[in-house]
């Protein structure tokens, strides 16, 4: 597993017991929850936007405009 992974994991994990501590996520539906979590996460820290596009191409359309 890859570092990012792994960090990813880490962060998911956290934001979920905290959710669990303040009442916003059962322990029950556990498993539901932390998969879009973890899932935002990674979408989050690889850059990708809401379509099927990453980041990086984003950043390459606005540094074409800029010259």
């Amino acid at each position: 597993m890859e570092k990012l992974d792994k960090q990813a994991l880490q962060v998911a994990k956290e934001v979920v017991i905290k959710f669990i501590e303040v009442g916003r996520i059962s322990p029950s539906n556990f498993g539901q929850n932390f998969d879009v979590i973890y899932k935002d996460i990674m979408r989050t820290i690889t850059g990708e936007t809401a379509g099927d596009g990453s980041r990086e191409e984003e950043l390459v359309e606005k540094a074409d405009k800029a010259e």
